[in-house]
């Protein structure tokens, strides 16, 4: 099978298309035959040698796939058919013409939505559900400050957080993200680059602050986000884009307001944590992207890249071209693996 690969790290220039073994599923694992995968920030660092995969995961890149069951391995449960329309989370190996997963890390794929729609789902969508409601414990009407607004977990959590009642306010770095956060619903949007969020935030709540802060930014932000932190309010640190060195007195202010830090990686959870996130999110959110639906869920793509165009999808996203999710479509496998 055609997989995206790098033999060395590096920028994305080391990127192509090789050809692999096609994997063979295990006890309780599912084949699929991949249609489209998407790019995450994972991969990026991981093809420069920053993050590498799980013990145990495919170094293929690529956290999430959609495609149709080609097969299943001894022990599955009955669940799921040869044919069957699925979405995955991977810790690895989505961006491949086939990938093996768990039984209980498959969704189905929501009707009338395609492979490139579902593409976007399973990892941002998944991981914007975990920090709001497994680590956040988002509550009806609290204010959510989500950096990073315009990204795929970005916008997947603009609509969570009104699905949950809550209020989403967003930071990102152009006029053009700005506006499409306002579409996907936000209550409010401050550019960080030209514009002091905390104080933009704070005259937006008058005063209160946001009760929670989903942080994929880090060491830039430290200083506003505990300025328009509440009190007992909880910061919530999924990535580092700006870095993890800290000069400050951090803990002296987040004890003054008796705010809590979190840090969440979802990619290093076990089997059994992320069966129970699937399972959650397939039972509470995954209803809400079919048409008669309400509130209504979409997942946003921004651009659609061929697997032979891999590395220009990474140059999109290392440049925050993006608005939404990157999806990167992986060709029909013919004989020997060669795409048709």
């Amino acid at each position: 099978m055609l997989a995206a690969y790098f033999d060395c790290p590096g920028g994305p220039e080391n990127l192509y298309m090789k050809e692999v073994m096609k994997p063979n599923p295990g006890e309780g694992e599912v084949l699929v035959k991949v249609s489209a995968s998407a790019l995450n920030r994972a991969d990026l660092l991981q093809r420069r040698g920053k993050y590498p995969p799980p013990k145990g995961a495919s170094d293929i890149l690529g956290l999430e796939a959609a495609g149709s069951v080609a097969g299943l391995g001894p022990g599955c449960s009955g669940r799921w058919r040869i044919g069957d329309a699925v979405m995955a989370l991977l810790p690895g190996g989505g961006q491949a013409q086939f990938v093996t997963v768990p039984e209980g890390l498959l969704m189905p794929i929501p009707k009338d939505m395609t492979f490139i729609q579902a593409a976007a789902i399973p990892e941002a969508w998944l991981t914007a559900f975990q920090l709001l409601h497994f680590v956040g414990k988002v509550q009806e009407g609290e204010r959510v400050l989500i950096h990073a607004g315009a990204s795929g977990v970005g916008m997947a959590a603009i609509q969570l957080v009104r699905l949950a009642k809550a209020i989403p306010i967003v930071t990102a770095g152009t006029q053009e993200k700005l506006e499409a956060t306002a579409n996907a619903g936000v209550a409010a949007g401050f550019n960080y680059k030209n514009e002091d969020f905390s104080e933009k935030v704070l005259e937006f709540t008058q005063g209160s602050g946001v009760d929670i802060i989903l942080d994929c930014v880090g060491a830039s932000h430290w200083e506003k986000n505990l300025n328009c932190l509440s009190t007992d309010g909880r910061w919530i640190i999924y990535g580092l884009l700006s870095g993890g060195e800290v000069h400050g007195d951090l803990l002296a202010r987040l004890i003054s307001k008796r705010a809590s830090i979190h840090t969440s990686l979802l990619r290093s959870r076990d089997k059994e944590y992320k069966e129970r996130l699937v399972r959650a999110f397939t039972e509470e959110v995954l209803p809400h992207f079919s048409g008669e639906a309400s509130p209504r869920l979409q997942p946003l793509v921004d651009s659609v890249y061929p697997l032979h165009a891999i590395a220009e999808a990474h140059r999109a996203m290392e440049e925050n071209r993006n608005i939404g999710k990157i999806v990167i479509e992986i060709p029909v496998c013919g004989k020997k693996g060669q795409p048709q």
